[in-house]
């Protein structure tokens, strides 16, 4: 209802918010669930020039897709979530289509290197083509003002009708920054039922830096899916005698290249958390999974294009964190192989 009227400060001893219209609202709960706002290059370097896009709600996908209409070459900056959906979709469109990101490989945060690898080599044979370990020193434009170029600190210049940032987001805590702030993971800190250090005041979602439970730590998670959970305990806190602590566990996944006559569909899920060591088993002919083992029990898994039942099997041995025997992973022949001695694992912790 105030989506065009947001909430600009809190008088917490009053339990009023303040709108940019000047409203004022009185609460008894307030649950802040700003989320996440797209990090965006200064405009001294041409962050704000036409052509330049973010993505983070419907306005700026709608946005997007009309440049795209029109677009010839475009040029996607930041080689995670974003970056890889987006090249996807538009070599689909066939546009000329280029990553730059500064890291050494794609998706830095969850991919090793081998994995990185089969995937890039993937987009590259869909025509991608990528600029690695590279930093932006400006966006230039052309003479009407719209964005025409992108100057690398290295001082070689790639042609874009169309700029795509995709570099990660900061949590919008605007006006609620005295309810606390986590300093290492960013964002409202809370407790495991959502709570701030303010009675009546919760925070969900990107925004909150809530205790990972099964991990022993402070994180917040960017994903739907917690969004939605996060949501669902908080109320149900709010609502019922409920007092159990969150407990979630890291997902994430990503389906790409699925349009109509694409020669190879992309599905990707990965549960647990990618600490440890890694093994890393199959030929991405589909399949491919890669195992992360810390003190001997398996942290993580990512599968690449497995079955309804081999995705099934991921959250259980996320969540459990069997023993595993790594020199059986290690020798496993196939993916199948090796999610079969990972079930076994499974089964013998019980």
């Amino acid at each position: 209802m105030l989506y065009e009227d947001p909430v600009t400060g809190i008088d917490i001893e009053k339990q009023t918010a303040t709108t940019i219209s000047g409203k004022l609202l009185k609460y008894g709960t307030l649950i802040v669930a700003t989320g996440c706002s797209a990090s965006r290059f200064p405009e001294k370097i041409g962050g704000n020039l036409p052509g330049v896009h973010y993505i983070r709600d419907v306005a700026d996908a709608d946005s997007l897709i009309s440049s795209l209409e029109k677009a010839h070459k475009l040029v996607i900056v930041g080689g995670g979530y974003i970056g890889m959906e987006v090249a996807a979709a538009a070599v689909a469109w066939k546009l000329d289509t280029t990553i730059i990101f500064p890291e050494n490989h794609l998706m830095q945060r969850l991919f090793t290197p081998s994995l990185a690898q089969k995937y890039e080599e993937l987009y590259q044979e869909n025509g991608v083509k990528f600029i690695k370990g590279a930093s932006i020193k400006n966006l230039e434009a052309s003479s009407d003002g719209h964005v025409a170029a992108i100057k690398l600190e290295n001082g070689s210049t790639i042609e874009a009708d169309t700029v795509i940032i995709g570099i990660g987001a900061k949590p919008a805590v605007g006006p609620f920054e005295r309810l606390g702030l986590n300093n290492s993971v960013g964002g409202i800190q809370v407790d495991g039922q959502f709570r701030t250090g303010i009675p009546g005041i919760f925070a969900i979602g990107d925004v909150a830096a809530f205790p990972l439970k099964m991990y022993n730590r402070m994180a917040r998670v960017e994903h739907v899916d917690h969004a939605r959970r996060s949501a669902q305990h908080c109320v149900k806190s709010l609502l019922t005698a409920h007092t159990s602590s969150y407990d979630y566990l890291p997902y994430f996944y990503s389906r790409v290249f699925e349009y109509e006559g694409s020669p190879r569909k992309i599905w990707w899920q990965f549960f647990g958390d990618n600490v440890g060591e890694t093994i890393q088993v199959g030929n991405f002919d589909p399949k491919i999974a890669t195992f992360w083992i810390d003190s001997g029990k398996l942290k993580g898994v990512l599968l690449e294009s497995g079955s309804p039942e081999e995705f099934q099997l991921l959250p259980e041995l996320a969540k459990s964190q069997p023993i595993v025997d790594k020199s059986k992973l290690q020798s496993a022949s196939s993916v199948e192989e090796a999610l079969e001695i990972a079930r076994t694992s499974l089964q013998a912790a019980f």
